[in-house]
């Protein structure tokens, strides 16, 4: 088995190659560059560094959201078009759940935070009990404040992890009541690696699809959609 992964939903660029149980080759970057100018060109170099033959690829897994509107459509379209060129399926792995990945096997509960502006958050709660994922929020894109209280109502310890971190990090500090804790910089933000450990578990059950039937998964409107619906509201 070899998967190829590439997760762009956030400021983060990521692609890395699995084989079987072993990450085989990983870049990321996490700079301020579009994912437009980085993702080809560090997929190219991975390719080189590793002697990479694409077909010999059995599956493409992309990070299929949430998150950036702009960095999901570019990674979505990379998976596509090099799903559709090497006649291989799609693994859509929910972001959240391959951010969360990052801690697998923490005794604490998970809880990736991703900023997505106006205080809302996209996020989700799991937890890992012999040697799997439970999901215990599934993700969603929410106020902060309404994750913070489903953690308090598990009552367990929990750890934050993501972008959003530092974005909410003192809304985190005046409400959590539960023991908490934030992932350090090697664990906390999206890498293709830990979305390719969570796409084996999909390859595996057979949870793919074909390249012309993927599509990213927003879970809200863009700012452009809400704005023009705003003023739709405002004249009615």
């Amino acid at each position: 088995m070899k998967l190829l992964g590439i997760d762009s939903s956030g400021l983060v660029a990521s692609v890395a190659v699995l084989e079987d149980d072993v990450i085989i080759g990983e870049y990321t970057t996490n700079f301020k560059k579009t994912h437009s100018q980085t993702l080809l060109p560090m997929l190219d170099e991975l390719k080189k560094m590793i002697d990479l033959d694409m077909e010999s690829i059995d599956a493409i897994a992309v990070a299929g959201g949430p998150g950036s509107f702009t960095g999901l459509r570019i990674g979505s379209a990379t998976a596509k078009g090099l799903g559709l060129a090497l006649h291989v399926p799609i693994i859509s792995v929910p972001t959240v759940e391959a951010l969360a990945m990052n801690l697998w096997g923490a005794e604490a509960d998970v809880c990736p935070l991703m900023d997505a502006r106006r205080n809302q958050t996209y996020t989700g709660v799991y937890r890992f009990e012999e040697g799997q994922m439970k999901t215990i929020v599934k993700q969603c894109a929410v106020d902060v404040g309404e994750i913070i209280d489903a953690v308090n109502e598990e009552g367990r310890p929990v750890i934050f992890l993501g972008d959003g971190v530092p974005v909410f990090e003192s809304q985190i500090a005046e409400r959590c009541k539960v023991p908490y804790f934030f992932a350090p910089a090697h664990m906390n933000r999206q890498n293709a690696a830990a979305l390719l450990a969570r796409a084996k578990a999909y390859y595996q059950e057979g949870k793919m699809e074909s390249a012309a039937e993927h599509r990213p998964d927003y879970l809200r409107l863009s700012q452009a959609e809400r704005e023009r619906l705003e003023q739709q509201e405002g004249k009615a």
